[in-house]
This record gives C-alpha cells, structure tokens and sequence, in this order.
C-alpha cells in the first residue's frame, strides 16, 4: 500500500472529475473517482479514503448535503474530512452560502465552484495536515 494520502472525488461532471482528478495526482494524491452519492458512499466504505470532495447537484439538487448527512451517521465512515464543492449557489441564484453546521451540513468546508487549484490544494492540505 502506498503512503499517499488518498482522496475520493464525487461529481457527476466527468470532465470536472478528470482535470480534478490530473491535479491532484500531480501534487502526490491518490484520488478515486465516483459520479453519484451512492457510488460515492460505496467506494469510502471499501477504500477508507483520508478525505473526500463531494459536489451538492448530481443526480438531485441535494444529493451532496444528503452525503454529506448519511457519512456523519455512518459508524465507519463518521469523521470522514468533506469538502463540499458546488455550484449551486451560481445555478440558483442564491443571494446566501452555505457553512458547515454540526447537524445539517456536517462538512468540513464548502467551497463555491469554480475553485481555483491553489485554494482547492491549500483546503486539502490543512485538512490532511
């Protein structure tokens, strides 16, 4: 097993999910890729991943927050660093952001799309420190 911190990335955006994908790995990052909530949840179960970049819109406008919930009530993946990215802000409209809160958006911190490469790697790296 490599010594690589590993990162599950969660978007339904194939080409999103493949230049986040080529980022990460050149900055040293194992990254697994899921396009949906539940694929998303079924790899963190089998890889144990060390953080995981999870998109709010996929296959409903809510399926990252519904993630995000279900991983803190999860007994083995509770704990588990989230990184919320999203677009829904811009997609909506809406004149508010979202923060992570303890019961409702149980997220480490939520960071509104497009994300510049050095926040995105500047976030990681603080969680993983």
């Amino acid at each position: 097993m490599s010594g690589k911190k590993r990162i599950l990335l969660v978007d339904d955006d194939k080409e999103f999910v493949q230049a986040t994908k080529d980022l990460l790995e050149a900055h040293g990052y194992e990254v697994l890729t899921a396009h949906s909530g539940a694929q998303g949840l079924e790899i963190a179960r089998k890889s144990y991943p060390n953080l995981m970049l999870l998109d709010v819109m996929m296959a409903t406008d809510t399926e990252g927050f519904d993630v995000s919930r279900k991983i803190e009530e999860s007994p083995e993946l509770k704990g588990l660093p989230v990184i919320l990215m999203t677009g829904i802000k811009k997609a909506m409209n809406l004149p508010f952001s979202f923060e992570p809160d303890e019961d409702w958006l149980p997220v480490k911190t939520v960071l509104d799309k497009p994300v510049p490469p050095d926040k995105l790697l500047a976030e990681i790296a603080k969680l993983l420190a």
